[in-house]
Parts: C-alpha cells; structure tokens; sequence
C-alpha cells in the first residue's frame, strides 16, 4: 500500500520550475559567471598544478550568487531555469572546467530536494542553501557498494565509503544515497542531506587524476554516521520526473565538454595568433595565413557550432521536461534522455578531438608545461571517462531502430 501512496504523490507533485529563460535572464548569469571566469583564469594553470581542494573557488562562486540560481525566488534563491544553469557551466569549462564540474553537480544535488523530497522537505533545505549559499556535494557513484543504512535509536546510523564523491570535501552539504538493510524499511534506498562537519565523516582526500584535478573527486567515508529523520530527503524511485537528476547531470556532462572544446579553440586561436612565422614550406607570411592551419580551424570550429546549437535546443528542452512535476510521462522522459545522449556522443568525440588537434595547429612549443594548452585535453580526456560513450551509442542506436529505451539509473 505504502509503494502506491508514493505513487499518487509523485503524479500530483508540481514542479517548482516553469518556463523558459529569457533573453534577460540568460543574459544576466552569462555576465556574473563571465566575471568568475575571468578571476579563475588568473591562475588557473597555477591552482591545476597545486591540486588542493579548491576552498577558495568555491567562495567565489558562493559569493557570486551562483550556487543559488535555480533556487526558487520565494524561497531566497536567484529564481533562474535550468538552461541559465547550465549556460553557466559551459561558460566556466572554457577557462576551468573543474570548478564547472562542481558547480554542475551541485545543481544536481539541489534538483535532487527537488525530486526526492515533498514539499516540505524542498522548501525547507532550499530556503536553508539560499539563505547561505550552501554548496552540495554528493555521494552517490553507483558503481560502488551501497552505503548501508541500519536502523538504531530513532533513526540509522551510516556506514561504508564513497569513490568519486565530487564536491563533498569542500560542500556545505552532501547528497547521500543509502540502503536501508535492516528493519521494517529494508531494501529501501534513500536520499540523505548531511552537513559537512557530521561526526563519523571523513574525507579521504586521495583524487588524483590526470585531469579535473579541483573537482574535489575524493572518497568519503562514513563510520557509524547518525542519521535523523530530518536528514531523510526521501526514496529514491524510478518515477519519471524524481529520475530526470540522470538525464540532467548528462546534459550537464554535454555542457562541460562543449565549454572546454570551445576554450581550447579560443586558447589556440590566441597561440596562433601570436605567432610571427610560418612552417618553412609554406607560402604564406605567418602560421594564422596558412590555408593548411585555416582549414583545420574551420574544421574544429564548425564542429564546434554543430555541438552548440544541439546543446542549446536540449537545455531549453529540459526546461520544458522539468515544468511537468509529476505530470512528466514515460515517454517523454524518454525522449529529453535520447536527446541528451545524442549530445553526450557528440560532445564528447568533438571534444576530445578540439583539445587534442589544437597542437596540430600551434606547434611543438605550445607543448610546454608553461603554456597550459595541455590543460584541455586533460580535463576532457578524464571526465569523458565517466561512462562509456559506446554504450550511449548503443542507447541512441537502439532506440532509432527498435523505439527501445534503456532501463532507467543513474547513468541512463
């Protein structure tokens, strides 16, 4: 009985987000996030290199009023779309795609309240993040075993650990995902809201990757954590609209690898620029008047645009999806998440492709450590790791030809 309560309450559930943003409001969080762009790009290939927890970014984008953008107006936050959100976080992947990761995911975990939580639950972590510019975390990779819930006292107490928890060391809050394995709720998998400084929490600090080396990826680890009722946002379902965190945080991963694309094509635009020769075979006076470097350009450019212009029809699209609540169909959560594959395919080969064919086009000193350019291909070679790409493939692939969709999860 308690399953079908559940579900009359998701159908009827609205949807704090409707419409679309407009010319305005796009406009608007372009030129805040543009600004924080501008100060991490100051020493950005300084702050790669130190790879520490990235405290002081997170501030900035605190106090720039960003963590709050897609928060409601009338619960204190900046009243933004989902497409604004994600405009942001292709803007700060073309200088610092790192710290567009976190902020990615924080949006992720904010529209988890949102998805997971009633009413009010929503209104009264929201209201709490807006009031203080909270930063979320998460930890919930499910490829790792289930954090395990067991009932003591009034609630649970919190065991195991987190890989891959982006954001949780330097968050405010931390989006939990846990099995209940004893007691007359287990095999139910909840969404906990956890502060940062909770005993029994500990961060492992051992990210060190190739690339995204400030997207405080680290491992978390839970040891005898209590959990209240009040920490409890809510279970987590296959429900269309409470799943469509999954579709979102691939849209997020299209954004990501588009903005880093694009600030490789502007970096390599500038070394090209700059550079007073050309190859000695060639006619032309400098690099940038080669017909040879000005196609490979043109190229990488208009790839560059194809990816934009999709990206820019799905975001608005999500906005759209996102409106329905629990009004959200089957099918058409099914079709925002073929459309957001499509852009994950794509984004992902055009990335990579940009971030490593732009050495072709700047020469063997653009190779130096002190230049940085390497810092593209090494954010985008890592993350686009995250879940393979061929599977998204075969989920577009299949869908094309048989109208099949994949089983809903976390990477679906």
């Amino acid at each position: 009985m308690a399953a079908v309560v559940i579900e009359e309450n998701q159908q009827t559930r609205r949807s704090p987000w409707t419409g679309h943003a407009s010319r305005e409001e796009l406009a608007h969080w372009q030129q805040i996030t543009e600004g924080v762009a501008a100060v991490l790009s100051a020493d950005v290939l300084e702050r790669d290199r130190r790879n520490a927890d990235p405290q002081a970014e997170v501030e900035l984008l605190r106090s720039s009023g960003l963590f709050n953008l897609i928060i409601p107006t009338a619960w204190g936050g900046g009243g933004g779309h989902w497409e604004s959100a994600l405009h942001a976080v292709r803007i700060l992947a073309r200088t610092d795609a790192s710290i567009a990761q976190i902020l990615a995911y924080h949006y992720a975990n904010l529209g988890a309240v949102v998805f997971y939580g009633d009413a009010q639950v929503q209104e009264r972590l929201l209201r709490r993040s807006a009031q203080s510019g909270w930063s979320w975390g998460d930890s919930v990779n499910p490829v790792d075993p289930n954090l395990e819930l067991v009932p003591a006292g009034d609630g649970y107490r919190l065991d195991g650990v987190k890989h891959f928890s982006t954001g949780a060391s330097v968050g405010d809050a931390i989006l939990v995902n846990a099995a209940v394995t004893a007691g007359p709720d287990q095999g139910k998998f909840l969404a906990l809201a956890l502060e940062h400084d909770r005993a029994g929490i500990s961060f492992l600090g051992d990210w060190d990757a190739l690339g995204q080396r400030l997207s405080a990826s680290g491992s978390v680890k839970y040891d005898g954590v209590a959990v209240t009722s009040t920490d409890i946002i809510g279970e987590v379902g296959e429900e269309p609209f409470s799943s469509l965190v999954t579709p979102y945080i691939q849209l997020a991963f299209g954004n990501l690898y588009l903005g880093i694309a694009q600030g490789a094509l502007e970096r390599g635009r500038q070394i090209t620029l700059a550079r007073k020769n050309s190859w000695f075979l060639s006619s032309a006076e400098t690099y940038a008047q080669d017909p040879l470097t000005q196609r490979v350009y043109g190229e990488l450019a208009s790839r560059v645009a194809a990816v934009e212009a999709l990206a820019d029809r799905t975001n608005e699209r999500f906005d759209a999806a996102i409106a329905d609540g629990g009004q959200l169909t089957v099918e058409a959560r099914a079709d925002i998440e073929i459309e957001i594959a499509r852009l994950k395919v794509v984004s992902t080969e055009v990335g990579v492709e940009v971030a490593n064919r732009i050495f072709e086009v700047t020469g063997s000193s653009s190779a130096k450590t002190e230049v940085g350019l390497d810092i593209f291909w090494r954010n985008v070679r890592t993350h686009t790791l995250h879940d393979p790409v061929d599977y998204k493939k075969v989920e577009v692939g299949a869908h094309f030809l048989l109208g099949e969709v994949q089983p809903i999860s976390l990477y679906t």
